[in-house]
């Protein structure tokens, strides 16, 4: 499991890390808001711990931007502010839980790991769609204005995280992480391949393009150019 840690305060941005690591999770970690926001945009996070006090963009507003983008990890809110106004507009701003400092670290995993079984629990679609495109996730089928399209299971993979993450750009280390589940050399062309493979069967015989690159970034699944 994956966790993103966004604190500036470097010795406990550390602590957390070190026990989650010890809780075998993997965790990479942000010390500033933007820093924060372009590691959670790439969505492949099972949960998030944010700071509210950060350098250049308040973790608010952090959070805010990714459900607006509709990255839907679970966030942990940690801030020093304990009013019950303070945690109902962290809630109503996208947090999912709020922990106040000082907090003790055996709580904060607790918390951690409660937010990844509930949204693990959360009822999940059983069809994708963007625009004219389909995905039935029990059936296995594919189709683009009712034409079924014959997609091998990495094109199959790829187009789901795609579809779960519409509008989202996802980078070549993200695909890799998901797709392939370990890690090549970032500088392989197995994505590009896939993606050249997966973008003839989806959008070669139709006007209206759905899978784009974005130029040094990675790749998105959107209806306009």
């Amino acid at each position: 499991m994956k966790v993103l840690v966004i604190e500036d305060d470097i010795k406990i941005a550390g602590f957390i890390s070190r026990a989650l690591e010890a809780e075998n999770f993997t965790v990479d970690t942000a010390h500033d808001g933007p820093a924060g926001l372009e590691l959670g945009c790439r969505g492949v996070y099972d949960a998030a711990i944010v700071d509210i006090m950060l350098p250049e963009m308040d973790g608010l507003e952090v959070i805010e931007r990714l459900r607006q983008i509709g990255v839907q990890t679970p966030v942990l809110i940690l801030s020093a502010k304990q009013s019950v106004d303070d945690r109902i507009q962290g809630l109503q701003r996208g947090g999912d839980d709020y922990l106040v400092k000082p907090f003790s670290m055996s709580e904060l995993l607790a918390r951690i790991q409660a937010l990844i079984r509930r949204d693990r629990k959360s009822i999940q679609p059983t069809v994708l769609k963007k625009y004219d495109l389909e995905m039935d996730l029990l059936k296995h089928i594919v189709t683009r204005s009712g034409k079924k399209l014959d997609l091998p299971a990495k094109e199959y993979a790829l187009l789901e995280l795609m579809m779960r993450n519409p509008g989202t750009v996802l980078s070549k280390t993200t695909i890799l992480e998901k797709v392939y589940e370990y890690n090549f050399d970032p500088q392989t062309n197995v994505v590009d391949v896939l993606v050249f493979r997966l973008r003839n069967k989806v959008d070669k015989d139709f006007d209206t393009k759905l899978i784009h690159t974005v130029r040094g970034m990675g790749y998105v699944l959107k209806d306009s150019g």
